[in-house]
């Protein structure tokens, strides 16, 4: 593999190990862990207190989205609509969206392509 200067080395494999990450406040009362990822893509886990909000943004990568655990309003382009534990959605690159945590949540996002804006959260156990 070809890399800038600034671009991260990624072998194969990557693993992680969830234990070795330290999660970071993101925002008030929302937590960031940056888990295994590669030049192509990164799974991220948002942990949302009851009450948190994810303001309202965008980007240009595609997100998939899972929630574990928890109950979520989303605001996505022009829908508005709940999420529960065991559901999914998939929001397109450069759609304005937020999050509002009914209830304690955690969910697991997979960002495409890598998110550089997130390698300040790659803990130095991954």
């Amino acid at each position: 593999m070809t890399s800038s200067d600034n671009a991260p080395e990624f072998g194969d494999v990557v693993i992680v190990n969830g234990a070795d990450v330290k999660g970071r406040e993101a925002f008030p009362n929302l937590t960031r862990r940056v888990l295994a990822h590669n030049d192509k893509l990164m799974l991220v886990e948002h942990v949302m207190e009851q009450g948190s909000v994810f303001p309202l943004h965008s980007h240009p990568h595609e997100q998939l989205a899972y929630l574990v655990s928890g109950h979520i309003r989303v605001r996505a382009g022009a829908e508005e609509f709940e999420a529960v534990a065991g559901d999914s959605f998939v929001v397109r690159g450069g759609i304005e969206h937020q999050v509002h945590a009914i209830e304690r949540s955690i969910a697991l996002d997979i960002f495409t392509p890598y998110r550089e804006d997130y390698a300040e959260w790659v803990d130095e156990a991954s």
